[in-house]
């Protein structure tokens, strides 16, 4: 005699469909919320680490520590004549700088007839360029990569950390963040 199959639970039924309901609620959700595009870094409200690096280019002087604290915000940009977002970025540094926003530059891993070939090309936003060839000083703020915009308040403390190049859509959280580290 052959037995019947034993009568399963309700929810032994029910929970393989359960699970993929919640799995594709968790993918639509994960698809349709907003990116954070704020950077949470470990640097944002410690004091610059001490550097005093030898100027880039001619025409511009080097750049340390000190010179960030001068009681007024500024913005850091980590950069490089062979980066192609750099290049990109020109215009809204360009911009910046226009509006009175003092812009100092780190030049990463770069030679000197490359650095003013790109600042020809591009423009030369920057009152003060140090030269990292070894990204030292690129390391130790918290940078991973070029172009990347630090907002440093008047004591010489990072304040805003902003990743990749700035497009003119971030022009206004740039300011504001300036505007924030000045208070």
């Amino acid at each position: 005699m052959i037995e019947p199959a034993p009568k399963r639970s309700g929810l032994a039924i029910w929970l393989p469909l359960i699970l993929f309901g919640g799995f594709f609620a968790l993918v639509i959700w994960g698809l349709v919320r907003p990116a954070d595009r704020e950077v949470a870094s470990a640097f944002i409200g410690k004091p610059l680490p001490q550097f005093n690096l030898e100027a880039a280019t001619e025409d511009r002087p080097g750049l340390a520590t000190n010179d960030f604290k001068v009681g007024k915000p500024k913005l850091l940009n980590v950069f490089a004549s062979w980066c192609v977002p750099c290049a990109i970025e020109s215009p809204q540094l360009a911009a910046l700088a226009r509006q009175g926003v003092e812009i100092d530059g780190v030049a990463i891993r770069d030679r000197r007839e490359d650095l003013a070939r790109f600042l020809a090309t591009n423009g030369n936003p920057f009152a003060r360029i140090g030269k990292d060839d070894l990204s030292q000083v690129q390391l130790a703020i918290g940078s991973s990569g070029v172009p990347e915009t630090f907002v440093i308040d008047g004591k010489g403390v990072i304040r805003y950390q902003h990743i990749g190049e700035i497009r003119e859509e971030d022009m206004p959280l740039i300011l504001a963040k300036l505007k924030e580290a000045g208070q």
